[in-house]
């Protein structure tokens, strides 16, 4: 992975984090719309830990590919990707 591994890593652990105190809201009957609010801020979290990835993925991975065949089948897989997100 050519993402910058210490910002990933940040934000995949804070999410970590968000994950187990959503856990605990649950457990202790916490108001619904509290519970929503720290689940989206979960996965905005997660949405900007994927954004790393496949920025890293375009700069480094599309843009070194060896043959036109190889960039090709890289591009693919980030628009698969991407189709996967947006579903």
């Amino acid at each position: 992975m050519m993402a910058d591994h210490a910002a990933v890593l940040r934000l995949l652990k804070t999410a970590r984090g968000q994950l187990d105190g959503i856990i605990k809201m649950v457990e202790d009957d916490r108001y619904c719309v509290d519970i929503s609010h720290q689940v989206m801020a979960t996965g905005a979290i997660l949405s900007r830990a994927n954004k790393e990835i496949l920025t890293a993925h375009l700069k480094h991975c599309v843009n070194e590919a060896k043959t036109p065949q190889e960039r090709e089948q890289k591009i693919d897989e980030l628009v698969d990707t991407l189709g996967k997100l947006l579903k």
